[in-house]
């Protein structure tokens, strides 16, 4: 079953989406980029809102802190993600989720994450651990299923391999300046059970007004696509602030049970000015 499927939350598409842009120059470690687009005590908040015959109705919310904390000793950005669906969503889709992530300050290497999911009547855990012996990526893996069933399993990267977390904040970073539109660009994800087969392709700028605000912001546009039994499917088509902080500000989302949308709702310690905005 693809990684990506319908049980999949709509905050973990959310996060997939951002993954493996062309990025500025390597710090450190051959898995790391210099941090340019964060800082620590940074606050964002989003609204869910679902088609329901036709009409766009809120369904919950979503909520991402970063904070400057450690991990055995090492100084990591401690990054945690949480979603609530309310009693509309709850009618039609149970989602409460909860990410947390652990990558080096020094870097933004990847060096553990957990993801505790409760979606529909699952829950299930994922949880892995990072180190790079002999500049290879290796990931100790761990799943516990609903049935409460516990999968171990470790494996070896010849390249760099991230999560959903932590490749959010490395794309962060991203260059764009050298892309083209249609660009395609891949996606080393995994989870605890196996890597996506998940792309990107780039489709250019545009403007959007925030509904029901007065916020327009310039963005970067993008679409993640998905194969799965041979066949590529555009899971989301996402928009991301044309400066230095990247914060996605809306997403169109098709998913297996209907279409859905995110959209910013606040932000706060942004590392730099909001450049993207327009008055």
């Amino acid at each position: 079953m693809s990684i990506m499927n319908y049980k999949t939350s709509i905050i973990t598409l959310m996060i997939g989406f951002l993954a493996m842009l062309p990025t500025g120059a390597m710090a450190q470690s051959a898995c790391g980029i210099e941090n340019k687009a964060f800082k620590s005590n940074e606050f964002l908040t989003y609204d869910l809102y679902f088609n329901w015959k036709f009409v766009w109705v809120k369904v919950g919310s979503a909520s991402m802190s970063t904070v400057v904390s450690t991990y055995n000793g090492t100084p990591c950005y401690r990054t945690s993600l949480t979603t609530r669906g309310n009693n509309k969503l709850d009618n039609f889709f149970v989602m409460r989720d909860t990410l947390l992530s652990y990558c080096s300050v020094r870097d933004l290497s990847p060096v553990y994450f957990r993801k505790g999911a409760l979606e529909g009547k699952r829950y299930y855990v994922d949880e892995l651990w990072y180190s790079y012996p002999g500049n290879k990526s290796k990931v100790k893996m761990h799943r516990i299923d609903s049935d409460g069933e516990q999968h171990w399993q470790e494996k070896v990267y010849d390249d760099c391999i991230y999560d959903m977390m932590s490749i959010f904040l490395r794309s962060r970073n991203f260059d764009t300046s050298n892309l083209n539109k249609n660009d395609i660009i891949p996606m080393p994800i995994t989870d605890a059970s196996r890597p996506s087969d998940s792309w990107l392709k780039y489709r250019g700028k545009e403007n959007f007004k925030i509904e029901g605000t007065n916020h327009k912001f310039r963005c970067l546009v993008f679409s993640f696509f998905e194969r799965e039994n041979n066949k590529d499917k555009e899971l989301i088509r996402f928009y991301v602030t044309d400066d230095l902080n990247h914060i996605p500000v809306r997403l169109d989302l098709n998913l297996s049970f209907g279409s859905a949308k995110v959209f910013l709702k606040s932000y706060q310690g942004i590392r730099s000015p909001m450049t993207s905005k327009i008055e």
